[in-house]
């Protein structure tokens, strides 16, 4: 993964995704389609025909694994990142105007690091950093879901990011979120949620929250 990176460069330029030989080559062939400096690549307008799966996995804590081995090098993960798709059929996907290979993501894609609190009461904003440097303001076009984890009783926050491309929220940011909640009523029922931007989202009922609380 750490040799010389002009020379892979050139050494995949006719490879496709699949038979990239490791992550030098990936990166060359991604670095091409993300046109860097361009912003992030139109992935939601390509289609390109689909070339198989790549042992690629993106791991709870947001560890990205390939071919076994963890990829160390945070700027290629960053790049990776910014060709993901997740699709209707529920499958995450590389995207290149040429090719669209599966990879495994075991829970999110991405992990929400960090949060900056602004305002109060209608007027607050929630923006949370993640892993691979996206800075996100919850809101309407990015809401914030809350789901039940039964083998802890608890719960574990969901950022939307772009497309369908999730960040789970870090546990040190929900104890974060939980104090900043508020007893909002919701559809006639007292709820603990949380604000931003003008939405209101519902963390779980007030009632479940006392009794969690005892």
């Amino acid at each position: 993964m750490t040799g010389d990176l002009d020379h892979s460069r050139e050494a995949t330029t006719d490879l496709g995704l699949t038979r990239a030989g490791d992550a030098a080559g990936l990166e060359a062939l991604i670095s091409r389609a993300a046109r860097a400096g361009k912003g992030l690549p139109p992935v939601e307008r390509w289609n390109p025909d689909f070339c198989g799966d790549l042992d690629m996995e993106i791991r709870p804590d947001g560890t990205w694994f390939y071919l076994g081995t963890p990829i160390g090098r945070m700027p290629l993960v960053q790049l990776f990142s910014t060709v993901l798709r997740k699709d209707e059929d529920g499958k995450t996907y590389l995207i290149t105007p040429v090719e669209k290979v599966g990879i495994r993501v075991v829970d999110a894609h991405f992990v929400a690091v960090e949060m900056n609190v602004t305002g109060e009461g209608t007027e607050q904003v929630l923006t949370f950093r993640t892993n691979v440097g996206d800075v996100v303001e919850a809101g309407p076009e990015h809401p914030l879901r809350f789901v039940d984890e039964p083998e802890t009783g608890g719960l574990k926050p969901y950022l939307l990011v772009r497309g369908r491309l999730e960040a789970l929220v870090a546990r040190p940011v929900m104890y974060e979120l939980a104090e900043i909640g508020e007893r909002i009523e919701i559809d006639g029922k007292d709820m603990f949620a949380v604000r931003s931007n003008g939405e209101v989202y519902p963390v779980m009922p007030w009632d479940r929250l006392e009794r969690l609380s005892v």
